[in-house]
Order: structure tokens, then sequence, then C-alpha cells
């Protein structure tokens, strides 16, 4: 089965740093000037293989072994295109890595019998550098780029390629090795436990486990930073000379936005999914978006959905970082869980304060975690008595890590968040209300 270790990646140096980003930017490079020539001969009806010898191109600063790393990559994912579009017939062509105007986005790969990590209580990694980036920076002829490795090796088995790539918006370099854990190797805590989850963006994930643990990630901070972003491009396209449509400024943007959204949807998954794990989950149920959409569809929430959540790309992010341990995770319908109480099990009329759930049996609650305990015992058929559930475990963003918040949702109280969920004219941004 295939894991992933992730890493923090320090370099020593300045100089080391310069000499990283400069491999990541011709790593960028390579990437574009292949895929531009393979796109145009697509869309000019000709094959995408006979193309330019970009390793030769970029052996002096990549090395052979990198640039051929790239090369092949790019190749593969032109491969996974091709047969996307014959299974489906509506696909995209492989895009780019970033551009000139709004910057290339920093990565690449190294084979995985090209680099050495080496784990203490200074971990290192060692990657080869073409021999024109050593004549620019000192580096011996058989000298390596050495780099400080921070994090654990949570995974011990066959290594694969190694990705390097630079977050932008946490301003750290980050390391991804896969590796192939053998069957020996497959001990886990898993369990026949189940998970179920309340997607949304005032809370941007709430959790109920068949064990009784709960976690609540907030998402009202995040959401605002974007909606900030989206009213400022908005504002800077107004002010454009008719016939343009964008700016240099606007792209930048609206990457700075998406990297956001993108980073703490990434780190999100990683860490629900890791609670998971040790909770003995094995099945995570996640809300399909269909039938509520096409139910209930509103500009706000439709931001929210599309924009903001990103559904879909969140949804596929999760499958893969559990695939990561093992765990499956199911898309089912949960329409009507935000609208039933899960003291009396009647379907109401949905009132809310902020974050609150009240019903006319005298039950309140919070509505998110409410609402995946309801979506979890429909999918079980777990049935949780009163006061049998952990207290929730609150996360809040901080622009790098979700972290713990010592202050509880069911502290909070029904008159202190007197806001309305999503809109302004009482539809709820609630992905299971219909």
């Amino acid at each position: 089965m295939r894991r992933t270790n992730t890493f923090a990646v320090r370099p020593l140096t300045d100089g080391d740093e310069r000499l990283l980003r400069e491999l990541l930017d011709a790593s960028a490079s390579l990437w574009n000037e292949l895929n531009y020539e393979r796109r145009q001969q697509f869309f000019d009806g000709n094959s995408v293989w006979d193309t330019a010898d970009y390793r030769k191109q970029y052996v002096g600063v990549l090395g052979s072994a990198t640039a051929q790393q790239v090369i092949r990559k790019n190749k593969s994912a032109w491969k996974s295109f091709f047969a996307a579009r014959e299974d489906s017939g509506d696909a995209a062509p492989p895009g780019y890595w970033g551009s000139e105007d709004a910057g290339r986005e920093l990565r690449t790969f190294i084979r995985n019998d090209q680099y050495t990590l080496e784990f203490g209580e200074r971990s290192r990694v060692e990657i080869p550098v073409g021999q024109d980036l050593k004549e620019k920076y000192g580096l011996g002829y058989y000298e390596r780029l050495r780099l400080e490795l921070v994090g654990s090796r949570k995974w011990d088995g066959e290594k694969g390629q190694l990705e390097i790539q630079y977050d932008e918006v946490s301003d750290t370099f980050r390391a991804f090795q896969p590796v192939t854990v053998p069957d020996s190797k497959r001990d886990s805590p898993l369990a026949d436990e189940s998970a179920a989850l309340d997607v949304g963006a005032n809370n941007f994930v709430a959790c109920t486990t068949t064990t009784g643990k709960r976690f609540l990630y907030e998402g009202r901070e995040l959401f605002a930073d974007f909606r900030e972003t989206t009213e400022e491009i908005a504002r800077l396209q107004s002010k454009l000379r008719e016939g343009r449509y964008s700016s240099q400024r606007i792209r930048r943007l609206y990457r700075k936005r998406t990297r956001r959204r993108d980073h703490a949807q990434e780190a999100l998954c990683r860490d629900l999914i890791e609670r998971l794990y040790d909770e003995g989950v094995a099945t995570v149920y996640v809300g399909d978006l269909t039938d509520v959409l096409s139910t209930h569809w509103h500009p706000e929430v439709n931001e929210k959905t599309h924009q903001f959540w990103a559904h879909r790309s969140f949804v596929d992010r999760l499958k893969d970082t559990a695939e990561e341990y093992g765990i499956f995770v199911e898309e089912r319908s949960e329409a009507f869980t935000t609208a039933t109480c899960v003291e009396c099990g009647e379907q109401v009329e949905t009132e809310r304060y902020g974050d609150v759930f009240r019903c006319s049996c005298g039950h309140e609650s919070h509505a998110d975690l409410d609402a995946s305990r309801t979506f979890l015992e429909l999918e079980t058929g777990t049935e949780f008595e009163t006061g049998s559930m952990a207290w929730p475990v609150r996360l809040t963003w901080d622009d790098h890590t979700w972290s713990e918040s010592p202050r509880s949702p069911e502290r909070a109280s029904p008159n202190e968040e007197r806001t309305d969920r999503s809109t302004g004219d009482g539809k709820l941004a609630s992905v299971g209300t219909v």
C-alpha cells in the first residue's frame, strides 16, 4: 500500500535557499515550456509526443535525472488526460505551473535513487543539482544540496520519487515522500468504526464518529478573508479600461486566494484523517451535494459551495489523503440532516442563531455537529444516547496549522452570535438543509 511522509524543508543558508528556488523555478520553466508545446500540438490536431529535447536544455541547472523526472511527470499527466477524455469525453489538458506574469509554481521531482534522507536530532535530505548551479553557488563537482528536514517519518518502506514544493502562503518549502509499505507492515489501529462529515463554510467541517468523538473545524475567518480578496478583485476589475478583463495584479490575487484556500483544505484533510485513523475509523461519509444544490440554489450559498468550499476539489483531496491511511470515503446524500432534531427525530423548520439549533421540543445544541451526528446515524444505524458523546474538539486555522481551541462550541451562549449562517435573507448555507 502507498503512504506519504510529509516534511518541512529548511535551507541551511541564504545561498542554499536561493539555489533551491532556482532549482524549483527551472523545473517549473521546463514543465511550462514542454506543456506549451504539447498543448499547441494537441489543439492543432497533431501528436503531442514529438517534442524538443528539453532534457538537454535544462541539464545544466537541474541535472539529467531531475530534468528527466519532470519530463516523465508531464508525459504521465498527458496520458491521464487522454484516458479521462476517452472515458468521459470531458477533460481539460494538463495546465501550467503558474506563469511568467503571476509567477511560476515552484516545485520539482527527484528520482528515488537520487536523494538521501538522514533522520536523527537534525534530519537532513540531500538532492542533486546541475553543474551550472554548482559552479554558481560554490558546490563541489560531486557535492549535493543539503537541506534540513522538520517532521517525523510516519511511514517506512520502499521509497518513491521525492516532490519538493514551495508553499507561498506559509512561506515554507515542503517535501513529500511516497513509500510503499509491505504487507507485513499493514498493522494499523483501523477497526470497524465510521465517521460522518457536515461540510460548510462558517464551520468548514463538523465531524462525528461512532466512537463518540466530535471535531469542529471553524471556517468563518477563512471565508471572510476569501470574500475580502474576492471584493478587491471585483474593485480592480471595475477600474479596467474597456475591453480588458484582467491584469497582473488581479491574476496574482486570484492565485493568492486559491492557494490560501487550498492550503487550509489540504492541512484540514490531513489533520482530520490522522485523528480518524487514531480512532480506528475505516469509513468516512461525506455529503453528495447534487440534490441539495438543485433544490435550494442561492447566489451566496453557491459562492461558498463552488468557490470557497470548492466541494468537489475538497472531497477529492479528502479521498486521496484517506487512501494513504487505508480509509474509505463514501459520498452519500445528506438531505434533511440539518433540519432533523437529534433529540425527538422530527424534521423541523430550522431556527438558528449563529451555530445554535433549536427545536420546538426544547432541544438546543450546535447545528453542524448535530447534522453530522444525524448523517452518521442514518448511514450506520448507530444511535447515540443524550450525554454519551465526547466534548467536541474545536480547531481554528492560523494560516499554517489547525490548532485545538480551549473553547468548546457547546459553551457558547445561544445569544452569543445572532448572525445568520450564510445570507442576508434567511437562506442557510448548510449543505444538509432542504
